[in-house]
């Protein structure tokens, strides 16, 4: 077996480090623009099995050419237009695809599209439509949004929901933060752990949601919360509000009464955050200054970034909350799903790495032995169900990602 990645960013490591030392692929491909950062993961990960590819993935003539030698692929690339293209790529010489981007392919997102080429007289919904009939008429699947979130969100919710003979709600809080000791060493008690101008598109735009039974677009940093997390021997204080990240529920399961997703940061962090949006520094429409076109957002994001890179010692955490809501055998019910993840300091690995590139990884594996088989797009928490759920939360496990579930009968 043979898995092909595009991307070299930290996830694309990730995944790479998985595959190589707990999958039975022969070959693991890498596929970017730059050289460097490949070599940079093959050093990192030390395994023979690596292969480099330099190219464009927007060159879809050499992108094909490789596709072609490989049984999946994966992307693990940093905006629509590149993922987009990879995925209409694959579907052309029929290669079955995995992506981790947080929004949901079949219903692309319809705000700050980052260059995203739609076919002209199409909307972005007609495009999704277009690209999982592509899929449907090879044959072949994409498995769409595995990652942390989405991904591990959907799979426990969609298991939840699954438990029940009417269901009501399904809410997933979860964020990277760093820990407690790194929180203090930064500005907005926050560390970059992936790309931070994603981090502040998310802060802005408006996701798809179910709200009181009814569908809509919600606000980014509405509903925001603070709650108690008392899990895995913790005891702390912790904030969150709405963003993308779990957009496909609100299509696979549009009989919900409630379903959107919130991310979770340390207490202070939104209302910070909040200031900047009203002084207009989220913004993306360039204004004039001494002359000179500057986009507000490319501003804070050139001067806050350096200071929001990890230091030495600084250390990141993954943290989930999930709750789905229903009734079993006519009583409510609540089946809520905890994880507090941490970065591996034997391999290296942050906790993002670990929780964003773990599944798609043992997805991957899955998929190629044919232990998940579908057409067209298909979301995580529509194939990661039944024993195949089982088999990804041991296989988790056994790289210590732990996660807690607690039925409670109100």
């Amino acid at each position: 077996m043979k898995a092909l990645i595009f991307g070299a960013g930290r996830q694309a490591e990730g995944i790479a480090w998985y595959l190589a030392n707990h999958t039975d692929f022969e070959e693991i491909g890498i596929f970017s623009r730059s050289p460097g950062p490949i070599d940079d993961i093959i050093e990192f990960v030390g395994s023979h099995k690596l292969k480099k590819y330099v190219g464009n993935v927007l060159d879809s003539e050499k992108v094909k050419d490789v596709m072609g030698m490989y049984d999946i692929g994966i992307n693990a690339l940093p905006t629509r237009q590149t993922s987009y293209k990879t995925i209409e790529n694959a579907a052309d010489v029929g290669l079955n695809m995995i992506d981790i981007l947080e929004e949901y392919h079949r219903r692309p997102d319809a705000y700050e599209t980052e260059d995203l080429e739609v076919p002209k007289g199409m909307s972005v919904d007609d495009y999704g439509e277009y690209i999982h009939e592509k899929y449907k008429e090879k044959g072949i699947m994409l498995l769409d949004g595995i990652g942390f979130a989405p991904g591990i969100t959907n799979f426990t919710l969609g298991e939840g929901l699954r438990e029940m003979d009417e269901t009501k709600s399904a809410i997933a809080r979860c964020g990277g933060i760093p820990n407690e000791k790194s929180a203090e060493r930064h500005p907005l008690k926050y560390m970059i752990t992936w790309a931070f101008d994603h981090v502040l598109r998310e802060y802005n735009v408006k996701s798809n949601a179910i709200k009181d039974g009814e569908r809509r677009e919600v606000e980014a940093l509405s509903e925001h919360e603070k709650f108690k997390f008392d899990k895995f021997g913790k005891d702390i204080e912790l904030e969150c509000a709405v963003t993308p990240g779990m957009p496909s529920f609100v299509y696979t399961r549009s009989e919900l009464k409630n379903t959107y997703e919130k991310t979770v940061r340390w207490p202070g962090h939104y209302d910070t955050i909040k200031e900047f949006k009203k002084c207009g520094m989220l913004d993306t429409e360039p204004i004039d200054m001494n002359g000179i076109k500057v986009v507000p957002r490319e501003v804070l994001l050139n001067v806050i970034t350096p200071r929001l890179k990890p230091k030495e010692g600084d250390r990141d955490v993954c943290v989930m909350w999930n709750t789905a809501e229903g009734k079993i055998d006519g009583e409510e019910v609540s089946i809520d799903y905890y994880m507090w993840d941490e970065e591996d300091t034997e391999t290296g690995l942050t906790a993002m790495q670990r929780t964003t590139c773990f599944p798609p990884a043992i997805a991957a594996e899955m998929m190629a032995k044919g232990e998940i088989s579908g057409e067209g797009i298909v979301p995580p928490e529509d194939c990661i169900k039944g024993p195949i759920y089982d088999k990804m939360i041991e296989k988790l496990e056994e790289v210590g990602v732990e996660i807690l579930k607690e039925i409670t009968y109100p």
